[in-house]
């Protein structure tokens, strides 16, 4: 098993609805994100499981839909609260569907600082 990570960073506002305390207030983060991928089969010719350049494109390309904006106004987040852990998912579910099928994104981990942050994967069921 091969695993690959890349982190990346955005910068956004967003109030946390129904919360009752400051976190309710609008207010921004600068959030940093980190996704780990995997897989068995490295690339026959260059023999790695997936480019380094193309993951952290994929991300990007998911966080430049996030960077400077209000969460709450996204059309996602006006039905979901605007939580870490939402925004983990959101990231998740969009950056797996650019993934080829023989990589499996096994987490994204959101973080509001240094000691804040929000996990989400996907588990499958084995029966």
């Amino acid at each position: 098993m091969f695993r690959l990570r890349v982190k990346d960073t955005f910068s956004a506002a967003h109030s946390l609805r129904y919360y009752q305390g400051k976190c309710e207030a609008m207010h921004g983060h600068n959030f940093e994100v980190e996704v780990e991928v995997q897989g068995d089969v490295l690339e026959d010719k260059t023999e790695i499981l997936f480019d380094f350049k193309k993951l952290k494109r994929l991300l990007k390309s998911v966080l430049e839909q996030l960077d400077h904006t209000c969460l709450n106004d996204l059309t996602y987040f006006q039905q979901v609260n605007p939580s870490s852990e939402n925004i983990a998912k959101y990231i998740f579910d969009q950056l797996k569907k650019e993934l080829p099928d023989r990589i499996r994104l096994n987490y994204v981990m959101v973080a509001e600082g240094k000691n804040s942050m929000a996990f989400y994967e996907q588990r499958s069921c084995v029966l």
